[in-house]
C-alpha cells in the first residue's frame, strides 16, 4: 500500500468524521463511534475503534481493536463486535473499508441500546407483575379447601381446649378444697340437652306420663246440657206470654 493511497482515505475520513477522528501515526488512526439511532431512557453507549494499517492493505486485513469510552460493554460483547468486524473486512478486501467498518459499529451499537431498552422494558413489567400477583395473594388469602379446614379445626379445637383447661386451673386455684370439691362435683352433672342425648325416649316417657294422668271429657255431654237448659227457658218465655 502506498502512502498516497493510505493519505487518501485519511483525507476522506477526516472530512466525514471530523471531531471524532483522532490521527495517531501515519498508520494508525482512532475513530469515536456513537450510535446512528440513540434509543431514549437507556445508558450512553460510544467505542473508541483503534485502526492499524498494514503493508498489505486494504488487500489483507487492518489489526484493530475496540475500547468502550462511554457506558458499559462486557467481554462477550466486544467480543462479539471484533468477530463481526473481521467478517465485514473480509467482505470488503480490495477495497479502502475503513468507513464501512464504522458504519457497521454505529448499526450495531444502536442495536444494542434497543436490546438493553427491550430487557429493561420486560424487567419493570415483570416487576410489576410480582409486584400484583403479591399484592392479588395478599387480598386473596389462602384458597379453602375440606382438608386445610380439618387441619384448621383441629388446630383450633385444641387450642380451645387447652384455653378452657387453663382458665379451669386459674379457677381452680383461687378455690379452698371444700369449694373445689363442690365445684367438681358440678362439673360432673349432666344438662337437660346432655340427658336427653343420652337417652332421647325421656321426651316420650314424659308425653306418656301426661297422658295416664289425663282424664278423659265427653263435650258431647255439654252440648246436651246447654240445648235442654235452653229449650225451659223458651218454655217460661211461652207460658207467661199466654197470660
Amino acid at each position: 500500500m502506498s502512502a498516497e493511497v493510505l493519505a487518501e482515505e485519511f483525507e476522506v475520513l477526516e472530512s466525514i468524521y471530523p471531531t471524532e477522528l483522532t490521527k495517531i501515526s501515519e498508520r494508525e488512526i482512532s475513530i469515536t463511534i456513537e450510535p446512528d439511532d440513540p434509543a431514549e431512557g437507556v445508558e450512553p453507549l460510544a467505542l473508541a475503534l483503534n485502526v492499524e494499517y498494514t503493508d498489505g492493505y486494504p488487500d489483507v486485513l487492518p489489526q484493530f481493536s475496540l475500547e468502550a469510552t462511554e457506558g458499559e460493554l462486557d467481554q462477550s460483547e466486544v467480543d462479539h463486535l471484533h468477530d463481526e468486524l473481521r467478517k465485514v473486512g473480509e467482505e470488503n478486501l480490495g477495497m479502502a473499508m475503513t468507513f464501512t467498518l464504522v458504519s457497521h459499529l454505529r448499526e450495531r451499537l444502536s442495536a444494542l441500546q434497543r436490546d438493553r431498552e427491550e430487557r429493561k422494558r420486560q424487567e419493570e413489567a415483570e416487576k410489576e407483575r410480582q409486584a400484583l400477583e403479591a399484592e392479588e395473594a395478599r387480598t386473596r388469602g389462602t384458597p379453602v379447601t375440606i382438608e386445610s379446614f380439618k387441619a384448621w379445626k383441629a388446630k383450633f379445637d385444641k387450642e380451645m381446649a387447652e384455653k378452657r383447661a387453663r382458665e379451669e386451673e386459674e379457677k381452680l386455684k383461687g378455690l379452698s378444697p371444700k369449694e373445689r370439691e363442690e365445684y367438681k362435683k358440678m362439673q360432673t352433672r349432666l344438662s337437660g340437652r346432655q340427658l336427653f342425648e343420652r337417652d332421647r325416649t325421656l321426651g316420650i316417657q314424659d308425653e306418656n306420663l301426661g297422658d295416664e294422668d289425663a282424664v278423659s271429657v265427653d263435650i258431647s255431654q255439654y252440648d246436651r246440657t246447654a240445648r235442654e237448659e235452653e229449650e225451659e227457658e223458651e218454655d217460661r218465655v211461652t207460658f207467661s206470654d199466654s197470660d
